[in-house]
């Protein structure tokens, strides 16, 4: 097994996890088999009871786990499927040794962090990386690693702003020593450090400045590891000369020194490391196995990405738009979906109690801009999220859609919500409500799940791939899965629209259908609104399956019925770029077809402040979108 390891230093926040799955994208492009893990220092079991705005979305598995956001990113620029022992934490770590030291394992020796707990990284990290991930047997070739945290910061004094290098987060220790051994461990020719570290320019100056990289490689060297490649992030291409002197102070060739700089969009960063594919077939004596790398279709998708202008307008409506990362796989999907329709994508982020009456009454001008921003949406998504803060917001959104023909695509708690407002507005029950958000109610149209726990937070959940059984197979949704009998998709909630018996009769005679169940036939998995454009919800989370080359159906329903190409596309769902030519000049840019924007309330586009298909790092100092 070979091993790449991904580490940061300078700054947190750089894309190490984008920089990780890049370098796989660029090795399984070469003919390897590549799987990955990612290493979290935070003593959390896992990143399930962790707050979106926190540590942003939690990403699940289909095994279950509910692990970091660079899962997620691992998973759909490799189209691989992890476990959750493929992301390591403090937590796991030291719970292990603590289960083995009750039971004796160590036979009454001192347990402590150097051998033990370092040990059992490495024990970890070997036991995990020969599981195949890639739906192949056998082991990968290439097992990428990435480090979170910071290693070799630059911090100041107060009282004389002196350089003073920082060893990094203090809770990342244990695992750099466990590298530093591992490395060693397993030989040279079988490890190999890259370490993505910032390159600064001072706007005073315009100068490329390498001191916070020279003290990051510092640190990082009297840690005991070694970089063999220098990946730097910078607003522009590094100068030759700035190289050199990186090269120099180092200890690392200029020619494996590259430079990742700001770039349109995301699918750009596995082509600018490319250039790093002989250094690292070199570190790893992988030449003679390994081919050319063939990025043809990344380079294509990056192209067609920036040529696309003609917008289609989603109002995302949640409680945590004010961090794009708490919702990245919805995002990620949405604009997986508007790609493979020819579409530039254009998110307006709605918080959701704005749309409230009290927002009406409290501040005005945030009620006002949100009610604009939804009426001038082509389509709606209501994501999933906890806790009743601003539901009624996401009602009223659902309402909106429902009443005016809006495509609209409710996750989770979203379905939850559209079943409510179907009740209250549809059927005249005006006390309908979830058990959730009202424990008395009269009407509980969405009810406490059975395995669920009302107490306790962590690994109570309905998780991970569940199976649905379409019930109906002349509905949009099962058209959209390629009239399948049944999906497999990805859950995450404690609550879920269980309508009581005695009620799915009048649900669905007032127009509700509910066109997917579970295996059980008791659990609603999908409902739809035949009379409607695109009115869809579902209880599984479908964004955690959606990639770059293959959009979630569902997803796609939601931004073809936005953009006029619903009909088109359901008529051949098996290959959604087929319904809209397109044709690549001569300099290999794509020349999509342009259709008419699809704005079905007559709305004019008009430019408003939004994440449009996001540059890869939004503002050149580190942080990405």
């Amino acid at each position: 097994m070979k091993y790449v390891l991904v580490t940061g230093g300078v700054v947190s926040g750089l894309g190490k996890g984008v920089t990780a799955s890049s370098i796989g994208v660029v090795l399984k492009a070469c003919g390897l088999r590549v799987t990955s893990i990612k290493i979290d220092p935070y003593l959390n079991t896992d990143a399930g009871t962790m707050s979106p705005f926190e540590h942003g979305e939690v990403f699940v598995l289909d095994d279950g786990g509910e692990v970091d956001l660079d899962l997620g990113n691992y998973e759909r620029f490799l189209d691989i499927k992890l476990t959750c022992d493929n992301n390591i934490t403090t937590g796991k770590i030291y719970q292990s040794v603590i289960n083995k030291e009750r039971r004796g394992d160590y036979l009454g020796k001192t347990v402590q962090v150097v051998p033990h707990i370092t040990d059992a990284i490495q024990e970890w990290i070997e036991r995990v990386a020969v599981i195949p991930v890639d739906g192949k047997e056998g082991p990968a070739d290439v097992c990428v690693i990435e480090l979170g945290g910071t290693i070799g910061a630059t911090i100041f004094s107060r009282h004389n702003n002196n350089g003073i290098l920082d060893a990094g987060d203090i809770e990342s220790m244990p695992f750099i020593e466990a590298l530093g051994q591992f490395s060693y461990r397993v030989g040279p020719g079988n490890f190999c450090l890259v370490h993505v570290s910032l390159v600064p320019v001072l706007s005073v100056v315009g100068e490329q400045k390498t001191k916070p990289t020279q003290h990051s490689v510092r640190g990082l060297r009297g840690l005991g590891l070694t970089p063999n490649i220098l990946a730097c992030r910078s607003t522009k291409v590094l100068n030759e000369n700035v190289k050199e002197k990186l090269s120099q102070f180092c200890h690392v060739p200029a020619s494996n020194i590259i430079t990742l700089n700001d770039v349109t969009n995301i699918w750009h960063i596995p082509l600018l490391l490319r250039k790093a594919h002989d250094a690292i077939l070199k570190v790893l004596n992988l030449q003679g196995v390994a081919r050319e790398p063939d990025l043809d279709e990344w380079t294509n998708r990056a192209k067609l990405c920036d040529s696309l202008h003609d917008p289609v307008r989603i109002a995302m409506v949640g409680k945590y738009t004010g961090l794009s990362d708490s919702y990245l796989s919805v995002w990620k999907a949405l604009l997986h979906a508007s790609v493979a329709c020819r579409k530039k994508l254009v998110v307006d982020w709605v918080p959701s109690t704005d749309l409230e009456d009290t927002t009406a009454k409290e501040a005005p001008d945030a009620y006002k801009a949100a009610w604009n921003l939804l009426k001038g949406a082509d389509g709606i998504l209501v994501p999933g999220g906890f806790g009743d803060r601003g539901v009624q917001g996401k009602i009223l959104a659902a309402k909106y859609a429902r009443e005016k023909n809006v495509p609209y695509l409710g996750i989770c708690l979203g379905m939850q919500i559209a079943v409510i407002e179907f009740a209250r507005s549809v059927m005249n029950l005006q006390d309908a409500n979830s058990t959730e958000f009202d424990p008395d109610t009269r009407t509980p149209c969405v009810v406490f799940m059975p395995e669920g726990s009302k107490t306790h937070m962590g690994a109570t959940m309905r998780l991970g791939s569940r199976r649905t059984y379409f019930e109906v197979t002349d509905c949009k949704a099962a058209k959209l899965y390629g009239n399948v009998s049944y999906v497999d998709e990805r859950h995450r909630h404690r609550y879920e629209s269980q309508v009581n018996p005695d009620m799915v009769a009048k649900f669905e005679s007032a127009g509700l259908a509910f066109v997917g169940k579970d295996e059980t036939g008791k659990r609603m998995e999908i409902i739809e609104l035949p009379a409607h454009p695109y009115f869809v919800g579902v209880q599984f989370h479908p964004e955690f399956k959606s990639r770059p080359g293959k959009p979630s159906a569902l997803f796609l329903g939601l931004i073809a019925s936005s953009c006029g190409q619903l009909d088109a596309l359901l008529q051949n769902p098996s290959q959604p770029n087929k319904h809209i030519p397109a044709k690549i000049s001569s300099n290999g840019v794509f020349s999509p077809k342009v259709y008419p924007n699809g704005h079905q309330n007559g709305h004019a586009y008009k430019p408003v402040k939004s994440l449009v298909n996001g540059n890869y790092y939004a503002n050149g100092n580190g942080v990405h979108v």
